[in-house]
C-alpha cells in the first residue's frame, strides 16, 4: 500500500501543542487560555490515564481543532489493524505507532480510512547512541530513523515522527511526499529538560519538517499565548 500525499496544512495548523495534562480540564483550561494562537493540539498517554481522553477528543473536534493523538500503538498487527480501523472513524488528523516491525506497520496502513494519518515513531527525542546501545541498537540515531522511516514508507505509513536533527536524511531518503512531524522543538533561551536531540523553530523546517510539536517551551513561557503566536509569525516567515 502506497502512501498518500503529505497533509496540506495552513501556516497556523504547523504548530502542534502537547497537551500533556493529567485531567480533561486543565487540558481543556490550555484551549481555552491559547485561543486561536493555536489551531493543532496533540493528547498523548499522561491525558489517557486521567479517564477524560475523549472527551477532550471531541470537545477539540467541537472547537475546530485539529487532533493528533500520540498513544504510540505497538502490538500484534491483528490489534493494532482493530485499533486503528476503531480510531479512524474519530476526527483525527495523527496517530502514532511504532516503526519497529513492517508487518505490524502495514496492517495499521490497510486498516486506517478517511481522514486518519498514520506517523512511525522512530527514537524517541529523549534518547541518544548510548540510550541505542543499551537496547542492543549499535547505530547513531541518524541510521535508526532513516532506517525506520524508509521502512515506514514501504509500509505504506503517511510519515515519521523524528528529531528536527534526523528531519533532512529523512527527507532526502524518503522524498517530497512524506510527513515529518519534529517533536523537541527548543527555541533560543528554552530549557532542554529531559530532550537529547532538539533544534530550533526554523532549523527543523529548513531541514524539511512539515509540522512541529511543542509543549513546555509554550506551557512555561512567562505568556503562553504570546509565545505561541511568536512560533507561528516564525513559521509564517518560513513557509510563504
Amino acid at each position: 500500500m502506497s502512501p498518500r500525499a503529505p497533509l496540506a496544512l495552513g501556516p497556523r495548523e504547523r504548530l502542534i501543542v502537547a497537551l500533556d495534562e493529567p485531567t480533561g480540564a486543565q487540558a481543556l483550561e490550555w484551549v481555552d487560555r491559547l485561543g486561536d494562537a493555536v489551531s493543532f493540539y496533540k493528547i498523548g498517554m499522561e491525558l489517557l490515564a486521567s479517564g477524560d481522553y475523549f472527551t477532550v477528543l471531541d470537545a477539540l473536534a467541537k472547537r475546530d481543532k485539529k487532533i493528533f493523538v500520540d498513544l504510540k500503538f505497538f502490538d500484534i498487527p491483528a490489534t493494532i489493524a482493530g485499533v486503528i480501523g476503531g480510531l479512524s472513524r474519530w476526527p483525527v488528523t495523527f496517530a502514532t505507532i511504532h516503526g519497529w516491525h513492517a508487518g505490524m506497520m502495514e496492517a495499521a496502513a490497510q486498516a486506517r480510512s478517511g481522514d486518519l494519518r498514520l506517523l512511525a515513531v522512530t527514537v524517541l527525542t529523549s534518547m541518544d547512541r548510548t540510550d541505542l546501545a543499551a537496547m542492543g541498537i549499535d547505530h547513531e540515531p541518524r541510521e535508526v530513523v532513516v532506517q525506520r522511516a524508509l521502512a515506514a514508507q514501504a509500509a505504506g505509513i503517511d510519515g515519521v515522527i523524528c528529531s528536527g536533527q534526523e528531519a533532512a536524511p529523512v527527507r532526502a531518503a524518503t522524498g517530497a511526499g512524506f510527513d515529518i512531524v519534529c517533536p523537541g522543538i527548543r527555541p533560543a533561551g528554552s530549557a532542554v529538560g529531559d530532550q537529547k536531540r532538539t533544534l530550533g523553530v526554523a532549523e527543523a523546517f529548513a531541514a524539511g519538517a512539515n509540522a512541529i510539536v511543542v509543549g513546555r517551551p509554550i506551557r512555561q513561557a512567562p505568556d503562553p499565548r504570546v509565545a505561541a503566536e511568536a512560533m507561528q509569525a516564525e513559521i509564517a516567515e518560513l513557509v510563504k
